[in-house]
């Protein structure tokens, strides 16, 4: 079963791989990994102790008024806990309003769980742009910004706690609404994933 989850992850990352940096007609986003930009279309492949913290982010620019929807997101629940960040939980949109030409730094600080010990699994950003006055969907996207491996060993240094950064009282859950953005191949293939995982236990 297993394999089969990291066959399915490696899918997932190479479906949602984009280019990191990216410049669009709508904007344009620079991609972190603890506070280290990535460039092209890297991802980073820490290995990581259970409880081990680190930062993922993006510095998004958009270019017209628009309405903007952010998720971190995984295959499955329970792999990565977020400790402070725009949401507090994954596979959970938080969405602003953003005004031409303003930039907003959405970072998460995430450790993994003992639930994939031993395994790597990719940690996911989601994200769609609507233009502000007709609400037209501009981009919908994703991409892999990590694939940690988790070891065996738990970390003992101090981790940040969720206390630190308040969650946006707009955060809300992709089924709360009738206007949720589409984020329809990130969401297919994680429910896919996880239903097959279930059917092989």
């Amino acid at each position: 079963m297993r394999i089969i989850l990291i066959l399915f992850g490696i899918f997932c990352m190479v479906l949602l791989t984009e280019s990191v940096s990216a410049d669009s007609p709508y904007g344009k986003m620079d991609v972190y990994y603890n506070g280290e930009i990535l460039p092209g279309k890297e991802i980073a492949k820490p290995v990581l102790k259970i409880g081990e913290p680190f930062t993922v982010g993006i510095n998004l620019t958009v270019y017209q008024k628009s309405e903007v929807s952010v998720e971190l997101s995984e295959i499955g629940e329970g792999y990565f806990k977020i400790m402070n960040g725009p949401t507090s939980k994954m596979n959970v949109y938080r969405a602003d309003v953003m005004e031409e030409n303003s930039t907003i730094l959405y970072e998460w600080t995430v450790t993994p769980t003992e639930k994939w010990a031993g395994g790597s699994m990719p940690i996911d950003i989601v994200y769609q742009i609507n233009d502000f006055k007709t609400g037209k969907i501009l981009v919908n996207s994703g991409f892999t910004i990590a694939y940690p491996s988790i070891s065996t060993e738990y970390y003992e240094g101090e981790t940040p706690t969720s206390e630190k950064q308040p969650v946006s009282e707009t955060e809300s859950s992709p089924s709360s609404s009738a206007s949720t953005p589409a984020f329809t191949l990130a969401g297919a293939i994680s429910v896919f994933a996880l239903a097959f995982a279930l059917f092989r236990r």
